[in-house]
């Protein structure tokens, strides 16, 4: 053996004793299944090419451990601790590992508009007429101004980590914009803008008499919150994130607190439902004297929509008095949480549309609750819902039911790293924005508001 033959063979030495075993076993695992195949009838013409084909595999497999790649191809995957204590999960691994990483600034791209590879779903379907959304396209030909330069409109894209833009004007497309191998038919997670669907679905339900008054307790309606922290807390409370509950929504999963379990276990474990969190939270502030944005508030309104429905979901519900009279071109869906079969929609930030879809929204609002000529919620809901609890909060950002408000009249659906469905009344414009911001990056929130700000003002000529 020569001296170079010598060294490559003591340099990979451990790897070829992994292989050494891993063939072992797999030879051991051959000869379990081997028995079986032949009293299924197989020939042992066909045996003998099986097995020539299996010791191909290995060989295979041995000359790549030759060579120290066998460790990272072999390995069984392996989840963080926080997904590994507590309950059980029968989501495969892999998946719980997307879902762990779906946030990541590296994926993110892909993952905000591939959720129903990575959830159970159901489906909202659309039916009827499409509402049709005139268009004249332009060129984005204004700029904005940011920490003292002067950008062009279109610099916001790769600036702001941009996925798909779409701008109207008076009811009409003037651009759209799809990016990173997006199109038309991509459905883009909302994340948080789902609260505000929420807001137009309890809008309905107040409209029909399913819930009497906002100003009821919840427990009127979902008596198994007695006893927790939103006992005595009125619905508006919750609208207005003002419950008072002691839940902070703090997602920090390295050291996981009460939000960030719930996360886990409903969302990425799928062993609980994310609203059972509020059958356990305790009262922090007394109800409706202290802002305090959290997913549960969402969901609990959710809970009730289930509960008012007459027997219907979330999904369903949202179907009949949104999706079909939007005149909406493609099905949305929501992700689920908790076991399937047992789960709910996750309606605080968890619903996907296309991108023309979510303008259909804005538009919808914009024109006072009606789309499609048909009135879908009514204008003076649109008013109450899209203005600021507290007058002190006029601007620049306030909060009313499940909108938030933005000055001068100007409101916005806002989702998790940088999803916008932003209103502005005065100049009737409309901006779609889906991002996929790094994880906690607010100069990219900083910016895109600089731009929504300058969109509105822009006259396309």
């Amino acid at each position: 053996m020569s001296q170079a033959c010598e060294s490559l063979r003591l340099a990979v030495l451990p790897g070829r004793l992994s292989a050494l075993r891993l063939l072992d076993r797999r030879a051991n695992a051959f000869a379990l299944v081997s028995h079986p195949m032949h009293q299924l009838g197989k020939t042992r013409e066909e045996e003998t090419k099986q097995m020539k084909r299996i010791s191909y595999k290995l060989a295979s497999v041995f000359a790549l451990s030759v060579f120290g790649l066998s460790a990272p191809a072999l390995a069984q995957q392996e989840l963080p601790p926080q997904l590994t204590s507590g309950a059980k999960s029968h989501v495969p691994p892999a998946v719980q590992m997307l879902r762990w990483h779906m946030n990541d600034g590296e994926v993110a791209s892909l993952t905000f508009r591939s959720m129903d590879t990575l959830f159970t779903t159901r489906s909202v379907p659309r039916s009827g007429p499409v509402w049709d959304l005139p268009r004249v396209d332009h060129a984005l030909d204004f700029t904005y101004e940011y920490k003292g330069k002067t950008y062009k409109a279109a610099d916001i894209l790769e600036r702001t980590y941009t996925n798909a833009l779409l701008v109207m004007k008076d009811g009409k497309i003037v651009s759209e914009i799809y990016r990173n191998n997006s199109d038309e038919r991509t459905r883009f997670m909302g994340w948080s803008m789902t609260k505000s669907l929420t807001s137009i679905l309890i809008g309905s339900a107040l409209a029909e008499g399913r819930i009497k008054s906002l100003d009821e307790p919840i427990t009127a309606y979902l008596p198994e919150l007695k006893g927790s922290g939103y006992d005595g807390v009125s619905i508006r409370h919750i609208l207005q994130m003002r419950s008072g509950v002691d839940y902070e929504e703090r997602y920090d999963f390295a050291n996981p607190g009460l939000a960030a379990t719930n996360h886990i276990n409903a969302l990425v474990k799928n062993v609980a439902r994310f609203a059972d969190m509020a059958r356990q939270v305790k009262r922090l502030h007394k109800p409706g004297t202290v802002f305090q944005y959290k997913t549960i508030d969402t969901a609990v309104l959710g809970w009730l929509l289930e509960r008012v429905s007459g027997g219907d979901t979330i999904a369903g519900y949202a179907t009949k008095h949104l999706w079909e009279p939007l005149g909406a071109e493609r099905d949305g869906f929501f992700i689920m949480d908790g076991p399937p079969g047992t789960g709910r929609e996750f309606n605080g930030a968890g619903y996907n549309a296309t991108l023309r879809d979510w303008a259909r929204v804005g538009q919808m609002m914009l024109d006072g609750g009606k789309a499609n000529g048909r009135q879908i919620v009514s204008a003076d809901w649109v008013a109450e819902s899209t203005r600021p609890t507290d007058p002190a909060e006029a601007g620049p950002m306030g909060y009313g039911y499940q909108w938030w408000t933005m000055g001068g009249g100007s409101y916005t659906a806002l989702g998790l790293q940088g999803q916008y469905v932003f209103v502005d009344p005065a100049s009737r414009t409309v901006v779609v924005k889906l991002s996929y911001f790094p994880p906690a990056d607010q100069v990219a929130a900083e910016e895109t508001a600089a731009f929504l700000k300058a969109a509105a003002a822009w006259t396309p000529r």
